[in-house]
């Protein structure tokens, strides 16, 4: 006769070969399903009683303490990988509690990264990040910014920068060139900023850094790789003129914005780019956004013509890279570069350009940055 044994949680007489071992018990097969299920994220078998998570993220007590926190203002159960936060020394929010605090926040944290809303046609985007200082890292300050900038749709964010001594940063979401010349109020904006009391090319702290798109370059990562290359190597070649275009003195570009170094080829500039340069991030064309390429040369400025007169020079950089050869761009010189820009759709340009003495011997008297 087979021996029987109980299930050690019903009590219920099996074979052995019925009971199936957990632990230290032999449990039936009901039992077992009863009373035990698989952590989510590991697969192993528990009791529901040692279930750390809950009852649809099932999780044993050492996946919870590893991957796992909680929401500091809902108590939802999220990945640690998919938490956010205000900053580094912040509690944990769930991604609806960030985006429903973002709405109320007038100036946010610096890893403050909202979704994109793109402005204009495409696919060349420009995005202005401008830093102000002097003023005040001051939350009515920056709701007047914003309630000028954002009166018909939302424009711009605001966010510290612990680079600044006592300002913020301004941002923009992505536009196309016509919609910052002619839709986006920065005129208004800057000056109500120099009302205030900010400063930001006077401030020496500012830096002016634009995003553009990766698809203005071109419609594959080949084409794209190609017409940057051209751009760095646009920027080795004339880096003097664009020195001077900049506002900026070499020390602080050695800082915030060095160059790669000249070589023979683009292509070269481009490997030796990507290989972290000398600058990392912190290179005069910065390659380590994966949607965008960020020019960071140029100095701070609240003068709406030297803004306006920087994004019209990046629209015709993008044009210049993607429509010439490397041997075109190779024997361009700065003076026939200039010369082919057209009045007629790059004013502010034009006329920044003789302001810098760097037009065709046309130096016309500049207005004070601020």
């Amino acid at each position: 006769m087979r021996e029987k044994f109980y299930c050690e949680s019903c009590g219920i007489l099996l074979s052995r070969e019925q009971l199936i071992p957990f632990g230290d018990t032999m449990l039936c097969r009901d039992c077992l399903n009863d009373t035990t299920t698989f952590c989510s994220h590991c697969g192993e078998r528990i009791t529901w009683d040692d279930n750390a998570g809950t009852s649809q993220v099932i999780l044993c007590p050492s996946c919870r303490d590893r991957y796992y926190t909680e929401c500091d203002r809902c108590g939802a159960l999220i990945r640690q990988a998919d938490a956010r936060y205000w900053d580094r020394n912040d509690e944990p929010l769930c991604c609806g509690c960030y985006e429903r605090a973002a709405k109320t926040r007038t100036i946010h944290d610096y890893y403050f990264k909202p979704d994109p809303i793109f402005y204009g046609d495409g696919p060349r985007y420009f995005g202005v990040e401008l830093e102000i200082d002097e003023a005040g890292e001051d939350n009515s300050n920056a709701r007047e910014l914003l309630n000028l900038a954002n009166r018909s749709a939302e424009h711009i964010y605001c966010k510290h920068d612990g680079s600044l001594t006592d300002g913020m940063e301004l941002v923009s979401h992505p536009m196309s060139l016509d919609y910052h010349k002619g839709q986006m109020p920065w005129a208004a904006v800057l000056g109500q900023a120099v009302q205030l009391g900010y400063q930001s090319h006077k401030a020496r702290t500012c830096g002016l850094h634009v995003h553009i798109s990766r698809p203005s370059f071109g419609e594959t990562v080949q084409q794209q790789d190609a017409a940057i290359a051209r751009l760095l190597y646009f920027f080795e070649k004339h880096w003097e003129e664009l020195l001077k275009f900049s506002r900026r003195t070499p020390r602080q570009l050695e800082r915030w914005a060095a160059r790669y170094g000249y070589k023979e080829q683009p292509a070269e500039i481009l490997d030796h780019a990507k290989k972290g340069g000398l600058g990392g991030r912190y290179s005069c064309i910065n390659l380590q956004n994966c949607d965008t390429v960020e020019v960071r040369i140029f100095r701070g400025t609240l003068k709406y013509n030297t803004l306006i007169a920087t994004l019209e020079l990046l629209d015709r950089l993008c044009d210049l890279v993607l429509y010439c050869s490397d041997e075109e761009i190779k024997g361009l010189s700065w003076t026939s570069f200039v010369a082919a820009i057209p009045s007629d759709t790059c004013p502010e340009l034009i006329q920044y350009l003789k302001e810098r003495r760097l037009y065709v011997n046309e130096p016309v008297e500049a207005e004070v940055d601020e």
